[in-house]
């Protein structure tokens, strides 16, 4: 039966536990390397990571094991989705990090992976390593002939979760459907149809293909989400979810950052309800800007000293603002590594500027 969920997402019968994870905000993602060896058109890796060499966790790229741990630890992430370019061209990366992760959280700490490599042996490896879930991503050319690769052999035959994620390309829908009847035949567990989505990376797949934009506020491309529901009403049998570009970002996206945000904002921070922190600031000597803040009678647990002058609770910078000598503002952020400014607001026009 065909259930509709949040922002035009919807899927036949269950949704598999990583997505369970990411769906509720608590799932970390992992980008082990940019390397791939597809060449899928449509892949929207972005152009800092495709086909380099990088690792990312969520948004900032790290360089050792404890800045991997500490991000999982700053969004207390119950998973971990681990995603490339291909993960399965570094094997021992991978690994290592399937095992660390382990290690550090547990049991519990559900891992699931993405790769376009269909083999056996390596599947086997990551299992032993304690990989939870698998989710495969065939080239389009192979979706109506399955029988060519070897999942038959890995189907069935792993203890773990076995899936296959695709985007749902516009017009593709007798492809689709037979990847998914042939997915029911050999024993995968689910398969996830992907809202097809622009990017800087991706752009010349409009032109290639003769694709649109859905709308002028999303990302989407037009005809993808029809292409789901088609496949959607045909599946029998297993378990086929379809997840849309707005459920990205206004579920998946949001719960993650005001996960992240309620475990590193500070006192004098503020999260909104869309998981961004709003942060006050003072620009100015730091001695006088304290000093200053200490005559007004602004408690030290909601002010923080910087180089730049001092962070105020926004809540407290409003109602002094027009009292201070120095320029102070209000700054809307991601609770991201990179910090991604999303607004600023000038409380005042005083003293020297703040950029």
């Amino acid at each position: 039966m065909l259930r509709r969920m949040e922002c035009g997402s919807a899927r036949c019968g269950k949704v598999s536990e990583g997505c369970a994870r990411c769906i509720e905000g608590s799932k970390m993602v992992l980008l082990v390397t940019g390397r791939c060896g597809w060449g899928c058109d449509y892949c929207p890796v972005s152009l800092e990571k495709k086909g380099l060499d990088v690792i990312y966790a969520n948004e900032g790229r790290v360089h050792s094991d404890e800045e991997v741990i500490a991000e999982a630890e700053s969004m207390d992430a119950r998973g971990t989705g681990i995603t490339g370019g291909d993960p399965l061209i570094d094997m021992d990366r991978t690994v290592h990090y399937i095992r660390l992760l382990k290690d550090r959280f547990g049991p519990d700490h559900h891992i699931h992976l993405y790769t376009a490599t269909i083999d056996p042996e390596k599947v086997r490896i990551l299992e032993e390593a304690g990989l939870d879930e698998i989710r495969f991503h065939p080239r389009d050319d192979r979706w109506s002939d399955m029988a060519s690769t070897r999942l038959s052999e890995i189907a069935g035959h792993v203890r773990m979760k076995v899936g296959i994620e695709v985007p749902a390309l516009p017009r593709r829908e007798a492809d689709l459907i037979a990847l998914v009847q042939y997915a029911r035949s050999v024993g995968v567990d689910f398969v996830n149809l992907n809202e097809l989505e622009f990017s800087e990376s991706n752009w010349d797949m409009m032109d290639i293909h003769g694709y649109s934009v859905k709308d002028d506020v999303s990302s989407a491309v037009a005809g993808s989400e029809e292409t789901a529901m088609k496949v959607l009403k045909k599946a029998r049998g297993i378990d086929v979810h379809f997840c849309s570009s707005a459920f990205k970002d206004g579920v998946q996206l949001r719960r993650r950052l005001i996960r992240r945000a309620m475990h590193v904002c500070e006192e004098y921070q503020q999260v909104t309800e869309d998981g961004t922190v709003v942060r006050g600031f003072v620009k100015g000597d730091p001695d006088e800007v304290i000093a200053e803040l200490d005559s007004l009678g602004v408690p030290p647990e909601l002010r923080a000293r910087n180089d730049a002058g001092a962070e105020v609770a926004p809540w407290v910078l409003e109602d002094i603002a027009d009292r201070l000598a120095h320029r102070a503002w209000l700054s809307e952020q991601y609770p991201t590594a990179d910090g991604l400014e999303v607004e600023r607001t000038p409380l005042n026009r005083r003293g020297p500027s703040e950029n």
